[in-house]
């Protein structure tokens, strides 16, 4: 069946808020590597991995052979009323690199769920439904995810199950302070979060939760130590921190193993997905004990840490830290930003280079100011489609173009995704 064939179908069974990349999208049937090949045949270098999903690539024989060592035994499930070995030996692992006191892990199948998860908890813990988050966020499609996501663009309903108050940090190039230095950014995003609380909640608020780096509102970086600016002022009022670390864990930012440790704080709670399972659904949330175990009613997740993706995420955790993927995440990030850097000074069109380790935003604009440019992101992701480069996209005003890919990249490979970039940007700056 053809490409054509298999879009005209999804149209017609799918919902049309299903979002598709590319003009003529594409089906992805084989993977090797940093590789995948589509049914036509063409091959490309992937630079987005599955939404940051696939964090060691594709086809990699420790985590495929531990995946069908379970299938050889006939149990794909059991549900969590039954002892999963895997799931145990999992969670004490994550338990011990979280650095949470008393941590105790629970798994479900999706960042989406592990963030309904910590606000369920969050919110009981502290007998509070108001949430702080930050502006432009966002944490997953469900109806108390979507609550607290502050950008408009993913945002489908303003019915809510808990109150939310924004408050500014997440986005600094058009943001309100984004002329001032690290700490004058950093104190001005403190005075806000301060009067955020006197004038829009009542004071007892549940927990404040943010993304370290902003992942679909576009890899927004804030300079480090913001939160533990903010941390400051939480524990004044005993307002629990959430680390929505989805796509800043497992070291794919180079410095640090989880995203918000760049700010020298722990958080109360952590949530994490996508990179663990390396293609597998799973996801899951960290928490110190007194708080995972403040629900006092029953409850089981039927999928989540089943023995297949539990068996998958743990030989993929065993492989990111035996072949030390956060240090060449360090060392190949700080190439690609160096020589994106040297690629956006030549175009006007390229407004700000961000990012840490392997998770880099372009966000382009029109030329001789900062707003935003969508036409130019497209042309961008269309050119480097055309050249052999898969990408991501996204940011508030969807101008922004999104690398993050798998952590076992090679030099050759990011110096071959340097040079497509490069002629995909000159091309579309001349149009």
């Amino acid at each position: 069946m053809t490409e054509p064939d298999l879009l005209r179908r999804h149209r017609a069974v799918l919902p049309d808020w299903l979002a598709l990349y590319y003009s003529d999208p594409i089906e992805i049937v084989s993977a090797e590597g940093r590789h995948v090949t589509d049914s036509q045949g063409r091959t490309y270098l992937d630079f987005f991995a599955g939404i940051l999903t696939n964090a060691i690539g594709y086809d990699v024989p420790e985590i495929s052979d531990a995946i069908r060592r379970q299938l050889d035994t006939g149990v794909l499930h059991t549900s969590t009323l039954y002892l999963i070995r895997k799931q145990v030996e999992l969670a004490e692992q994550i338990a011990e690199l979280s650095g949470i006191p008393d941590a105790k892990v629970f798994f479900t199948n999706s960042g989406t769920e592990a963030n309904e998860t910590a606000l369920l908890l969050a919110t009981q813990y502290r007998r509070s439904n108001q949430i702080l988050a930050l502006r432009n966020s966002y944490h997953g499609r469900a109806f108390g995810t979507v609550g607290i996501t502050g950008n408009r663009g993913w945002s489908a309903s303003s019915l809510s199950p808990v109150k939310v108050s924004y408050v500014h940090g997440g986005y600094r190039y058009r943001g309100p302070f984004a002329h001032l230095s690290d700490a004058g950014y950093i104190a001005a995003c403190a005075d806000d979060l301060r009067d955020v609380l006197q004038t829009t909640t009542s004071g007892d608020v549940a927990a404040l939760i943010a993304e370290p780096i902003q992942g679909v509102g576009g890899f927004c970086t804030p300079p480090d130590g913001l939160f533990a600016s903010f941390k400051e002022i939480l524990d004044e009022h005993g307002i629990l921190l959430i680390s929505d670390e989805v796509q800043t864990g497992w070291g794919r930012t180079g410095e640090h193993f989880w995203g918000m440790d760049a700010h020298g704080v722990k958080p109360d709670i952590m949530t994490f997905a996508k990179g663990v399972g390396n293609g597998l659904a799973i996801g899951g949330v960290i928490a110190r004990g007194e708080i995972m175990d403040c629900l006092k009613a029953n409850s089981i997740s039927t999928f989540g840490g089943n023995p297949v993706a539990t068996a998958g995420a743990k030989a993929t955790v065993d492989y990111l830290l035996e072949h030390d993927l956060q240090g060449n995440a360090a060392k190949l990030g700080d190439r690609l930003l160096s020589g994106l850097r040297q690629i956006g000074a030549r175009h006007d069109i390229v407004g700000d280079v961000r990012g840490k380790g392997l998770m880099i935003g372009i966000e382009l604009v029109r030329p001789g100011g900062t707003e935003p440019n969508p036409p130019a992101a497209t042309e961008v992701l269309e050119e480097t489609r055309s050249r052999g480069l898969l990408v991501g996209k996204g940011g508030l005003y969807n101008n922004v173009i999104r690398l993050a890919p798998p952590m076992t990249l090679t030099g050759d490979e990011a110096e071959q995704a340097l040079d497509i970039l490069g002629e995909a940007i000159t091309a579309a700056d001349h149009r």
